[in-house]
């Protein structure tokens, strides 16, 4: 397929007063190895996403279950509230850096994630952390499919009796596969209809989501009267030497669970009206609203100690214990669009990119999303979730080495190599000045590999709760383990930088700018 940038009467790049950039008019883009519709530039003209827009995206986003059960995760390793929530806001500022300093490419060229990280691995290259990125995508989007699936048969059990003593299929009653299902395919419709339903979706979701929170804890709160002892119980690990060696590695995970769109947040950027809606939209929308989630989290659990004499962490098993039918509904409507809000965005938009990077001619943005949904249930990864050690320490602590030593080649290429001056048409052209060596950039490859081995060679598991070896993978490397997005992160950056500066810097045209 050729792309052609529609021509107009003048044939130079129109000036925009906010930096933003696009392809020359007329330009066309004939290799259809490395564009189709869906990877060109987002026009200037419907880059219009505001600080709205990008703060409801964030509230859709950090507003579902998993996030929900973060701390419940935290204080069943022996946190106390406090320290729970301390942690989340500590890893969501972190995370909130890198999240704009790749955010930036997008207002300003209108590109994607997988092409952004052609500028740095090669147009070929860019294939390897899209693919990593899309496993993750696809891992997630299986683990939140599940969850929704459960909770709505676990809320219309409730209302129509009988749900969980069905006949089982493969393990679990036929029922709560209908509904795993049925919600699997509401998901995929939504984002069949692409990026703007998704930006009018999350407009009303956002909104919904917090009342709906608020509701159930102002519902716990008048059946306890009041909030309950989880908020006096104390810490079991206090604030010694017990503690930091639990704080670290959860931190890390912490940040792991938005490390996957720290990469690929220009997916969602490339849609902004400039670089104050993404930066203000993603600040007020992102460590905000984790932070003020954890503490709804644990002031609901507490008042579900006081009221049920035992902590309930899962808001969907506390909103079935009312008998109120309305209420249920309400719960079950809660859940579909808490989910389904987060799901599609974070996890479906990333590969449907990645895998359309992946084979233009025969991948557009709607079949990647098919694909990852499809790819998403075949891998089961519901698994994960099975344990605190297995969710926070192996599941998002590997995944978070990872994607910070993608992140670190990329902050590094964009800001400290290129100074954000890209060549916008050499993206997509073949020859051209990111071809490298046969598309690829072994140097990328290179700080890739060292970062990933550094911050993830040494992971390790306590004996029988992960599988890891005691001592670590590489036990020279397990004393890094515990902080494997720091250590990816700066060692990519810092292997990168060496290797593009001793090899003569980079070659870099000066349309596009």
């Amino acid at each position: 397929m050729t792309a052609t940038v529609p021509p107009v009467p003048s044939q130079e790049p129109i000036p925009d007063p906010a930096g933003r950039v696009e392809l020359p008019p007329g330009t066309t883009l004939a290799d259809n190895r490395f564009v189709n519709d869906d990877l060109l530039p987002v026009p200037v003209a419907r880059r219009r996403w505001t600080t709205y827009n990008f703060a409801a995206l964030w509230v859709g986003m950090a507003h579902n279950i998993p996030s929900w059960l973060l701390a419940s995760g935290l204080v069943a390793l022996g946190m106390d509230w406090k320290q729970a929530v301390f942690t989340i806001a500590l890893a969501n500022v972190i995370v909130l850096l890198p999240m704009l300093l790749t955010g930036h490419a997008g207002p300003k060229y209108g590109i994607p994630f997988p092409v952004l990280a052609r500028a740095s691995f090669g147009l070929r290259g860019a294939n390897l952390p899209a693919m990593i990125r899309a496993a993750v995508a696809c891992a997630w989007f299986g683990i939140q499919t599940w969850i929704g699936g459960q909770g709505i048969f676990v809320l219309l059990g409730k209302i129509f009796g009988g749900w969980a003593e069905a006949a089982e299929v493969g393990g679990q009653p036929w029922t709560l596969w209908v509904c795993f299902v049925l919600f699997w395919a509401l998901e995929l419709a939504i984002i069949y209809r692409g990026m703007e339903a998704l930006r009018r979706f999350e407009n009303w979701a956002a909104p919904f989501v917090i009342v709906g929170a608020v509701v159930l804890l102002v519902w716990v709160t008048a059946k306890a009267g009041g909030v309950g002892p989880l908020l006096d119980q104390p810490s079991r690990l206090g604030w010694g030497a017990d503690f930091w060696p639990v704080f670290f590695p959860s931190l890390m995970g912490m940040i792991a669970f938005w490390a996957t769109l720290s990469l690929n947040i220009p997916d969602f950027t490339r849609f902004g009206a400039g670089q104050r809606a993404q930066i203000w939209g993603q600040t007020l929308g992102l460590p905000t609203t984790m932070t003020l989630f954890a503490l709804l989290s644990v002031f609901v659990t507490s008042g579900s100690q006081a009221v049920y004499g035992a902590a309930v962490w899962d808001p969907v098993a506390l909103a079935a214990k009312t008998d109120n039918v309305f209420g249920l509904l309400f719960a079950l409507v809660t859940v579909l669009v808490a989910t389904i809000s987060v799901n599609i965005a974070a996890n479906v938009v990333s590969p449907a990119y990645d895998l359309a990077n992946l084979a233009p001619r025969f991948v557009n943005f709607r079949t990647g999303a098919l694909i990852t949904g499809v790819v998403g249930v075949l891998i089961m990864p519901w698994k994960l979730t099975e344990t605190p050690e297995l969710y926070i320490f192996t599941w998002l602590g590997l995944v978070g080495g990872l994607l910070g030593t993608v992140a670190g080649i990329l902050i590094a290429d964009y800001w400290i190599v290129r100074r954000t001056v890209l060549d916008l048409p050499g993206l997509y052209t073949p020859g051209g000045p990111y071809w490298y060596t046969s598309g690829w950039n072994l140097r990328a490859v290179a700080a890739f590999v060292v970062g990933g081995v550094l911050a993830v060679g040494g992971s390790h598991s306590a004996p029988g709760k992960g599988p890891f070896p005691e001592d670590g993978l590489i036990p020279a490397l397990e004393p890094l383990a515990d902080y494997g997005w720091a250590v990816g992160l700066a060692a990519s950056l810092v292997l990168y930088v060496a290797l593009m500066r001793f090899g003569g810097g980079p070659r870099t045209a000066a349309r596009g700018r």
